[in-house]
C-alpha cells in the first residue's frame, strides 16, 4: 500500500464506521449492551485509523481540488465545510461520549451520545460522499 490508496482506505474506514455506528445504535435499542459496546468499540477505532490514515495521506500528499463544475460543485462545498465543521467538533464529543460509558456514567453518556451519535454518522457519510465526489465522479 502507497500514499495513492489511502483516500479510498479512508473512505472503507469511513464506511465501516457507519456500519458499527448503526449497529450499535440497534443494539442499544434491542438492549444488547454488551453488543453496543463491541459495536461502539470498533466505531471508535476505524475512525481513529481514519484519523491517524488522514493525516499521513494529507502530510504527504496535500489536497485534492475538486474539478466538478456547476450545480454539483457548489453541493460538493456544502458538503465539505459541514464536514470539516462537525468532524472537528465530534472529535470532543466522541471522546466525551465514550469517557461517560467507560466510567459507567450512563445517565450522562445516553445524554451526550444523543447529540454525538447523528453528527458522527453525518461526517462519516459524508467522508464517503466526499472521496466518491474528488475520486470517482471525475
Amino acid at each position: 500500500m502507497n500514499v495513492a490508496d489511502l483516500p479510498a482506505l479512508n473512505a472503507a474506514l469511513n464506511g465501516a464506521a457507519t456500519f458499527f455506528l448503526i449497529a450499535g445504535y440497534v443494539f442499544i435499542r434491542r438492549r444488547q449492551i454488551q453488543a453496543h459496546r463491541a459495536s461502539m468499540l470498533a466505531a471508535v477505532a476505524t475512525s481513529a485509523l481514519f484519523l491517524m490514515s488522514y493525516v499521513i495521506y494529507h502530510a504527504n500528499a496535500g489536497s485534492k481540488p475538486f474539478v466538478g463544475t456547476g450545480p454539483v460543485r457548489a453541493v460538493y462545498f456544502v458538503i465539505l465545510v459541514t464536514h470539516i465543521v462537525l468532524a472537528a467538533a465530534i472529535v470532543p464529543m466522541v471522546l466525551m461520549t465514550l469517557s461517560r460509558a467507560l466510567r459507567s456514567r450512563f445517565d450522562r453518556h445516553a445524554a451526550i451520545a444523543r447529540r454525538t451519535l447523528p453528527l458522527w454518522l453525518y461526517v462519516s457519510v459524508t467522508g464517503v460522499l466526499i472521496y466518491v465526489m474528488l475520486y470517482k465522479l471525475y
